[in-house]
């Protein structure tokens, strides 16, 4: 089976070009026209699609977690359920974005982070589901999720080979068109604790499978180094002010920063080439001025037996390399050269 993944109007290859994903998670502050101007800058970034996040906050936290305290800069409510709930969008906001987003050509999908979120989104009729690194040992959700039969991206902050591996026995159940991402579920994630190795193991355990990297590390390298290592999707936070109130505002991504991201895994993309090694067509008015070749010391009479003392190497690079100078000495010349000319073979002795 070749490696890919099917999405939306999408098929993901080896040889793609990296799938961009910005998520815009909560950064939207509950308020539909952030989420939708987020959406367009995203889009003019250059990014392949957006997700949001999807959460029944009753269904989802104990009573007790629901009421905990959350009285602080970044709280939307004095507690934390109530701070989760102001940040949730309704189905009429929700199909108001997924009309946005097939207007503007961009894919729209979700991360359901409970059993009523999966059922709201279905109602809507979402193409495509994301399941959040805190879910990979959730098999009952995870099941539900495949159950649909639509694509599916998951995110392994946290876990073990053997919970990646169960997750992904339980999918195959139902399909087998999803894809794995490499994250650390730390916020923002510190570059020693990233571990983009594991995108190479993921890539032999899963070969037919599309492997990503879903980043919370602050800036914009790590993204081409995971697409080096065979990433072929990207996630990456989003914002369009990182001193907007919010946690994962701090280390989101501006649109200038997407922009140059995205531009950055193109050029890497373009970089790899192919493996052959030969003078390019390019190099070869640069190396003209730089590379040597043979040339005559003084001049050469025609019948002089060629020493090597005869021989020099100089620029520019319009004769014979260097290397083949052995192939010139005890050869009579065959015409008179002048003082700090190139030697060529048909100026000796057939050397055959």
């Amino acid at each position: 089976m070749k490696c890919e993944f099917k999405l939306d109007n999408t098929i993901i290859r080896e040889d793609s070009e990296c799938f961009v994903i910005a998520e815009i998670g909560n950064n939207h502050q509950g308020n539909v026209k952030k989420c939708l101007d987020m959406i367009l800058a995203a889009k003019n970034s250059g990014a392949s699609a957006v997700k949001l996040q999807k959460r029944n906050n009753k269904e989802l936290f104990t009573k007790e977690f629901y009421n905990s305290n959350y009285d602080n800069i970044n709280s939307f409510g004095k507690s934390y359920g109530k701070h989760r709930d102001f940040l949730e969008l309704g189905e009429d906001e929700y199909k108001e974005i997924i009309n946005f987003c097939d207007s503007i050509g961009i894919t729209f999908f979700c991360t359901p982070f409970d059993f009523s979120s999966l059922e709201f989104l279905e109602k809507i009729n979402l193409k495509l589901y994301k399941i959040a690194s805190a879910d990979v040992d959730n098999l009952e959700l995870i099941r539900e999720i495949a159950k649909t039969k639509k694509p599916i991206i998951i995110s392994t902050g946290g876990s073990s080979y053997e919970e990646i591996e169960s997750a992904k026995n339980e999918i195959c159940k139902y399909h087998r068109n999803f894809s794995i991402l490499q994250c650390t579920s730390q916020y923002p994630a510190e570059f020693n604790n990233l571990n983009l190795n594991v995108i190479t193991e993921l890539k032999k355990r899963y070969p037919e499978n599309i492997i990503g990297y879903s980043g919370h590390d602050n800036g914009i390298a790590m993204a081409v180094a995971a697409y080096v290592l065979g990433a072929r999707i990207i996630e990456k936070h989003f914002t369009l002010n990182r001193t907007w109130k919010g946690t994962d505002q701090v280390f989101s991504l501006t649109p200038e920063g997407m922009r140059k991201m995205i531009r950055d895994l193109k050029r890497t993309k373009a970089a790899f080439g192919n493996s052959e090694k030969k003078l390019l067509e390019c190099e070869k008015k640069y190396l003209y001025k730089l590379k040597k070749s043979i040339k005559v010391i003084n001049q050469l009479s025609k019948g002089t037996v060629i020493k090597r003392e005869h021989l020099c190497f100089k620029c520019p690079g319009d004769g014979v390399s260097p290397s083949k100078v052995e192939h010139f000495i005890g050869k009579k010349v065959l015409r008179n050269i002048e003082k700090d000319s190139s030697i060529k073979y048909t100026d000796i002795e057939d050397i055959k």
